[in-house]
């Protein structure tokens, strides 16, 4: 397969141009305005922070792209999917207040902010995954899939499981809805943890499959495993965090359904990809705080192939010096440390990526096989 372009400039700036505009100026480098927008739906899938959060990007430059998207005649809206978990972000209420909180809103942002999968994280589509080996049906976010032309504008950074997040990350995990997310996430059933269930019977109401049952004695909800078949519906619908998944994924399944996600957002339609390599915290901007940087700041990185950002963005991380007084420089020091001799590993050892880039080029998602041009 020929190489992927890969469009990258660092964080100078000249006298009177700031981050924004140079952002304008690399997405246009990169040949963004080789996309139809005239008149199209544009969806800019990017990652709000969780509350409590500042590693996240700024609105400034979900702004940058907006202006690009509509100079070109598009109509942009920044999205996201609620979180499987609990958190400020699990329906599209406290999602948009989280947003609004952190900075992003149509005044900021140029545009307006559209979350996903809908109220409870219910609004979604089957998408077929071709190729996929793990996932034949990915469910993807409505409004993201309803959209013309998707965008992924991505922090890229460390991450708990997944190694780093990046632009994959951003389009698998982030358009999946509940159902999708947990697809990825899960092998099981739901728990509900009794101590915090209210007796409302919201979560009942949502529930397709009569995996629900409640005890009219303790005025509690719980499981019927017979029934239930996992989908997740009724974590968005408990309004006390009283419903969540134990039995988590492999890392390798997780990457693999990741991969196999992010190819079914981008597959039959136009799609560009940004990730800002800035703030590297160890973790997801989906903590609610974040560490500090494992790695000093490098640039901003664009291109039609979003394999190849991805792989582009570690190459250059790993190049790079670990900062000190940060989780990979206290890992390195201490006397039992194992050298894998990658930044990400060595910052979180339970963490792997590698499976996810391998299965992406095998499906087709892209290439690993990049050329990186660089724009002053």
């Amino acid at each position: 397969m020929e190489k992927s372009k890969v469009y990258f400039t660092d964080f100078r700036t000249r006298l009177g141009e700031g981050l924004p505009t140079k952002l304008k100026r690399l997405l246009k480098k990169a040949g963004i305005d080789q996309i139809d927008m005239d008149g199209k739906f544009v969806a800019i899938k990017m990652h709000f922070g969780e509350l409590g959060n500042l590693g996240f990007l700024r609105p400034n430059y979900a702004k940058a792209v907006a202006d690009v998207v509509k100079e070109l005649g598009g109509k942009p809206f920044l999205t996201d999917c609620n979180t499987l978990y609990p958190g400020s972000r699990k329906n599209a209420l406290e999602h948009l207040y989280c947003a609004w909180e952190n900075g992003f809103t149509p005044l900021t942002v140029g545009c307006p902010i559209l979350i996903g999968d809908g109220l409870k994280g219910t609004d979604d589509i089957a998408v077929p995954v071709n190729g996929g080996e793990y996932i034949k049906e990915a469910y993807i976010g409505r409004a993201i899939m309803d959209a013309d032309v998707i965008i992924s504008l991505s922090h890229f950074k460390g991450h708990e499981t997944a190694g780093f997040g990046g632009a994959i990350k951003n389009l698998g995990m982030g358009c999946g809805s509940r159902a999708g997310k947990k697809a990825q996430h899960n092998n099981g059933q739901p728990t509900i943890h009794q101590d915090k269930c209210r007796g409302c019977r919201r979560c009942q109401h949502e529930c397709a499959n009569n995996g629900l049952v409640f005890d009219e004695t303790t005025r509690k909800m719980h499981i019927d495993t017979d029934h239930c078949v996992g989908c997740g519906r009724c974590i968005g619908a408990c309004n006390f965090d009283a419903i969540e998944f134990a039995n988590w994924a492999a890392v390798k399944d997780l990457n693999c359904r990741m991969a196999e996600y992010a190819k079914a957002v981008v597959d039959g339609r136009p799609s560009f990809h940004v990730s800002l390599v800035q703030d590297i915290s160890p973790n997801c901007d989906c903590h609610a705080e974040n560490d500090a940087p494992i790695l000093p700041d490098i640039g901003m990185f664009a291109g039609f192939d979003p394999l190849a950002l991805d792989q582009a963005c570690v190459d250059a991380c790993l190049a790079q010096q670990p900062l000190p007084n940060s989780q990979l420089s206290d890992n390195m020091a201490k006397a039992d440390f194992c050298d894998h001799h990658d930044h990400f590993e060595n910052s979180t050892p339970e963490s792997e990526y590698k499976t996810c880039l391998a299965h992406a080029e095998k499906i087709g998602l892209g290439t690993r096989q990049y050329e990186l041009i660089t724009m002053k």
